[in-house]
């Protein structure tokens, strides 16, 4: 059976859950902090903590595909067991992998993760339209035929992606507006939102675009990056409604306890209502 559009479970998940997403980054500082071994078995408790804390209350898990490809195969067994009870615990995952490529190995990467029938397929997938937003096709229509999403990345917090997003284009918008002009289209008459998100940053202060895309806005830099929930109205605007704020760090850093997870969690979410509640 194909799922309800993302963008309609999205737009639930974070009217219900509160607008949120967390961050599962299981790189080998977090694993010593919460004393554990920079191993598989660390790899696996640390992932089992964080899926047991927040899968039933977040809107969306992400976890980042690398942290666990590290590993090998073996890394790759905990990363679909993750998906797998995520989202039998609610949460909509979306896979944090940011793959890019032309004709059918986009394809290939397509239907590791928005295929229905494949062990690592997720709610969503994060993806790079850098070798031209075509190039994202295969993405773009196996997501619609399962009932994913696709965030693209449009505006990235990390500096070094403003010699790219912000150069010109031939017809004088910027790289990164052209691309969001491209995710409007995508969405066009969606309701009650989009599944082709957009990935902006929250550090950027005035991003200095149109993000009216009608999908959702993936908005990384909450937290350890130095963003904060109020933050959010000065960089997305009118838009702000539709933002799902990206905290890992700033939520991982007080595990390995459960409650001291959920908390934090919690308060993240309470901090970004207030900050979109009056717009």
């Amino acid at each position: 059976m194909t799922l309800e559009p993302f963008g309609a479970r999205l737009r639930h998940a974070m009217d219900t859950r509160g607008p949120l997403c967390v961050g599962i980054d299981p790189h080998a500082s977090l694993l010593s902090a919460w004393g554990l071994p920079d191993d598989v078995a660390g790899l696996e408790r640390f992932t089992r903590t964080v899926v047991e804390a927040l899968a039933d209350r977040v809107a969306v898990l992400k976890p980042q595909s690398a942290f666990f490809e590290r590993f090998g195969s073996r890394g790759v067994a905990v990363l679909e067991k993750a998906v797998e009870e995520a989202r039998a615990a609610g949460a909509l995952v979306l896979m944090d992998a940011k793959r890019g490529d032309i004709g059918s190995t986009m394809g290939a990467y397509a239907a590791t993760y928005l295929d229905k029938d494949s062990p690592l397929f997720s709610d969503a997938v994060t993806v790079s339209p850098y070798l031209g937003f075509g190039s994202l096709r295969p993405a773009l229509d196996a997501a619609a035929v399962s009932g994913a999403g696709v965030f693209v990345l449009a505006l990235t917090s990390n500096p070094e992606g403003a010699e790219v997003q912000r150069a010109t284009a031939a017809d004088g918008r910027s790289l990164a507006q052209l691309m969001l002009d491209h995710m409007a289209a995508e969405n066009a008459g969606a309701e009650p939102l989009g599944s082709v998100g957009a990935v902006v940053g929250a550090t950027l202060g005035d991003a200095g675009v149109d993000l009216a895309v009608n999908g959702p806005l993936l908005a990384p830099g909450i937290g350890a990056q130095g963003a904060t929930p109020a933050d959010l109205p000065g960089v997305f605007g009118d838009a702000v409604r539709n933002v799902v704020p990206s905290v890992s760090r700033g939520v991982l850093r007080h595990g390995p306890d459960v409650a001291g997870l959920r908390e934090v969690a919690e308060r993240f979410a309470d901090e970004v209502r207030a900050a979109v509640s009056d717009r």
